[in-house]
């Protein structure tokens, strides 16, 4: 008797066309980058759009959570990620099925680079933490403890 396998047809059409949120799981990187977006003030950026002539340009908002989500995931160019607008799910996710070219997201990175820097941007220096120590203290403590293992004082001292 051969072996039965599981049904296998790549040509089958679907009864109804599924929801791309369906395919993202409810705590993938996607979705939390989505959230985030969907919570910056994109009005710096929104505000260049003043055109009315000529074909309308893809949604600030969906550009962002693209860039974003590839910049997390270790996508820089352009080329490649509108190549995962293609090919990965939840890039499609995030741009709703659209696919800009390569060109269309290196104009808007180009741009917008220095409104895009402006959201993730702190107005003032962070405090550190007053209960860790800051790298000048965590300097000054190994070097009062010596060398560490992996440099040669440190070596040197282990030996009899």
């Amino acid at each position: 008797m051969a072996k039965t396998f599981r049904p296998y047809d790549p040509d089958q059409m679907l009864l109804m066309p599924p929801a791309l949120g369906d395919w993202v799981p409810e705590d993938h990187l996607a979705r939390f980058v989505r959230d985030v977006v969907d919570a910056l003030d994109l009005s710096a950026i929104e505000d260049v759009y003043t055109e009315e002539r000529g074909y309308p340009p893809y949604d600030p908002r969906m550009m962002v959570t693209v860039l974003l989500y590839a910049y997390c995931t270790g996508t820089y160019s352009s080329g490649k990620i509108a190549g995962k607008l293609i090919d990965s799910v939840a890039f499609r996710f995030l741009a709703a099925g659209t696919q800009p070219d390569f060109r269309t997201i290196s104009e808007f990175r180009r741009r917008h680079g220095g409104a895009l820097a402006a959201l993730f941007t702190r107005p003032s220096a962070p405090r550190p933490c007053p209960r860790s120590p800051g790298r000048a203290a965590a300097r000054s403590a190994l070097a009062r403890r010596g060398a560490g293992r992996g440099t040669r004082a440190g070596r040197a001292r282990r030996r009899p």
